[in-house]
């Protein structure tokens, strides 16, 4: 659309003596041809004498395209002619509901019916409608249809097309080569000799060469069986040769494996791709061992053995200098039964995932004159074994220390980032080791001791974070303890006193080698750390030895444990109160309702808020919380206390009762559950029964024998 040439056509005008008084908006339309396409221009007035000559806006429609224009700011928008119920020259309307569709019809109206003709000849009429906006409102959702279509289907087609380049460009994959190193360094070869027994003779079938052999593996007692070939007995799962083409290879029971084994595994293969880049290929390797059975006398007899090697290429990674990784993937058509590469991967379980796996020796010498020449690939699959290498390539692109850590020996450090654990860096920009990972410049020969080990560069990192200076003794000493982010106590006691302490509250030394003296370090430091933190919480004199290093300190870890909760509670029972102080205010009120006693139980309201807090808190069920609270301060429900007349302050049974119903909806003891569940609801239906006679609450109904009522008696 071109629309400085749309500007630049002139506005049509409205009559004055050809409107109506109670038309909000008039339309008209126009058909104008503009470099040789047809535009329908739709321009909408305001009703009144001032604005009949510049419309409100300006709707110009092509068969490809829309856009509307509004005068008063002299900008453009694509938004459709109506949404959410408002039209767009009704700024400030607020929609025309469903049932107020004739209204919106009356207000929004069109100059005349040749108006409503070319609106409907040029957009195409597909469907009646009663709205006269809703033939452009169609017209609009095709024409933006169309054009959703259209850029899809461009992107498709480049995505095709690169598809299409890189497979063009990727050098030929060397397939034999893989299965062949494949099978040496995946599956060293491995072979199965197959065995039935039959009395002192046995029969072996080989997978390498495919034959059958039979021999003795007991010695017999005539002398024609001392000239037959003998071997030893076979094992499953033992090693032993086979009789014809002597490989080495495992015996399996023929009763065990009747059908198909197979195992399978994943190799790399990186080539150069273009002039730079590089194209690293995932390879799925799967190989077969199969016993050949035949029908016999006596059943199924071994007749042969194969094995077999497949492989198909899962995955390619592209990397070109300054373009993002690209990963194809080869799928499978079960329709077609045509395997195809496709520039993304599957959904949900079936997603391919790419994962650790050796790498074949060729990719290094591919890498000469890349963009990876100086990655030191090589060296860290020699330290660290099976490697993911896109990620690692991937990662060596955003973070080319890498190269460094690799050649200094941090091959777990290395791991970690390669996972994309980037905590571990201090300054992702820097050039020397020290400053990259955040520690000091000394301490990198020992990381490099270690291998890169991540709890030894976490404590030399909070060395330098905290401005100490430790040993490496004391380094390797708190590793072993892993205590994290709890170093607080370097306020008051030195890093040595508290290893020391540690180590004899502990019973054990460092550095042992012992599993289980190493675990009880942990443990002890944890809660050894933990216990000063509550001291410090709580406001402790954090100088005094008393407190710094007590005697027993699991005993003093759980003291300090029950005077922090005790605390905690407080705090709930002061807030509780706070919130809801209108459960103590109708106390004495309740107690005059609803309190009863006999020689056995008593039941009472609750004083406060805080009270049914603690009660919840020691029976472990859930009234102390927000809902029950509030329902006893509004007097939806309320809260009373069951409890034994020997032991009127121990809680035993919680109740909820309705006060207006005088009924109860629950009842509970500790952990939820119902104590002497048939005495108490006996007790608890004669409670209610008095109390709906108006027995309980005063002296006098208390006794029972004053009020001159007959009471039920509780068994």
């Amino acid at each position: 659309m071109k629309k400085k040439r749309v500007e630049k056509v002139p506005y049509m005008t409205i009559p004055e003596g050809g409107r109506e008084e109670d038309v909000k908006y008039i339309g008209a339309a126009a058909v104008r041809d503009i470099a040789g396409v047809e535009h329908l221009f739709l321009e909408v007035y305001k009703n009144s004498v001032e604005t009949l000559d510049v419309p409100q806006v300006r709707i110009v429609l092509t068969k490809k395209d829309f856009g509307n224009f509004f005068p008063d700011t002299g900008e453009w928008s694509r938004e459709k002619i109506c949404s959410g119920g408002r039209l767009l020259w009704d700024a400030a309307g607020n929609g025309y509901a469903w049932m107020q569709m004739n209204i919106a019809v009356r207000e929004n109206v069109l100059m005349g019916e040749e108006d409503l003709d070319r609106i409907r000849r040029y957009c195409g009429v597909r469907t009646e409608y009663r709205r006269w906006w809703e033939y452009i409102s169609d017209h609009e959702d095709r024409t933006a249809r169309d054009e959703r279509r259209r850029a899809e289907s461009r992107r498709y087609e480049r995505r095709r097309q690169a598809l299409e380049e890189r497979i063009s460009c990727t050098p030929r994959l060397p397939e034999q080569e893989i299965l062949d190193r494949a099978d040496e360094v995946l599956f060293n070869r491995e072979h199965h000799l197959y065995y039935k027994k039959h009395g002192s003779r046995v029969r072996t079938a080989c997978t390498k060469c495919g034959g059958t052999a039979e021999a003795r593996w007991k010695s017999g007692e005539s002398y024609e069986s001392s000239l037959e070939r003998c071997i030893e007995e076979p094992r499953e799962g033992h090693p032993g040769c086979c009789l014809l083409c002597g490989a080495a290879g495992i015996y399996k029971c023929q009763g065990r494996y009747s059908g198909k084994r197979s195992r399978r595994a994943y190799i790399f293969l990186g080539q150069k791709y273009k002039e730079t880049g590089m194209v690293i290929r995932y390879i799925q390797i799967e190989k077969y061992w199969d016993l050949v059975l035949a029908a016999g006398e006596k059943g199924p007899e071994m007749y042969g053995a194969r094995e077999r090697l497949e492989g198909v290429e899962t995955a390619r990674a592209y990397f070109l200098p300054g373009r993002k990784t690209q990963i194809d993937y080869q799928k499978h058509d079960p329709y077609t039964g045509a395997d195809f590469w496709d520039d993304c991967n599957l959904y949900g379980n079936a997603n391919i995932t790419i994962r650790s796996a050796p790498v074949m020796a060729e990719t290094y010498d591919e890498m000469k004159g890349t963009m990876f020449q100086y990655s030191a690939l090589q060296e860290y699959v020699k330290a660290a074994g099976d490697t993911d290498v896109v990620s690692y390539l991937d990662r060596y692109r955003e973070t080319p220390q890498i190269e460094m850590l690799v050649k200094l020996g941090l091959t777990e450090t290395v791991g970690e980032l390669i996972r994309y654990h980037c905590g571990i860096t201090a300054d992702p920009k820097a050039d020397r080791i020290d400053a990259f990972l955040g520690i000091r410049k000394e301490r990198v020969g020992q990381l490099a001791g270690h291998k890169g080990d991540i709890g030894i560069l976490t404590v030399i990192q909070m060395e330098k974070r905290l401005g100490q200076k430790w040993s490496a003794e004391q380094i390797e000493q708190i590793t072993e303890l892993d205590i994290g982010c709890g170093y607080q106590f370097l306020e008051y006691m030195g890093i040595q006193k508290f290893l020391n302490r540690v180590e004899r509250y502990a019973g054990c030394g460092y550095g042992t080698m012992c599993s289980a003296a190493a675990g009880r370090l942990r443990r002890t430091a944890q809660i050894y750390t933990d216990y000063l933190a509550m001291r410090r919480e709580l406001g402790y004199d954090m100088h005094n030895t008393v407190f710094l290093f007590p005697r027993d300190l699991e005993a003093a870890h759980e003291k300090m444990t029950a005077e922090q909760n005790r605390q905690k509670a407080d705090a709930r029972v002061r807030d509780a109160n706070e919130r809801y102080p209108m459960i103590k205010e109708g106390y004495r009120r309740l107690w005059e309702k609803f309190y009863f006693e006999d020689d056995d139980f008593m039941i009472r309201p609750a004083m406060d808020a805080g009270e049914i807090v603690m009660e919840g808190r020691v029976l472990h069920h859930c009234v102390g919380g927000k809902r029950y609270l509030e329902r006893h301060d509004t007097g939806e429900s309320i809260i009373l206390f069951l409890r034994s007349r020997e032991e009127p302050d121990m809680p035993y049974i919680t109740v909820e009762i309705d006060p207006r119903e005088k009924r109860i909806r629950q009842w509970h003891g500790a952990g939820d559950k119902q104590p002497d569940e048939e005495r108490m609801q006996r007790w608890l239906d004669v409670y209610v029964t008095r109390l709906r006679c108006g027995a309980v609450g005063t002296p006098q109904a208390a006794a029972g024998e004053e009020t001159g009522q007959r009471l039920p008696a509780y068994a």
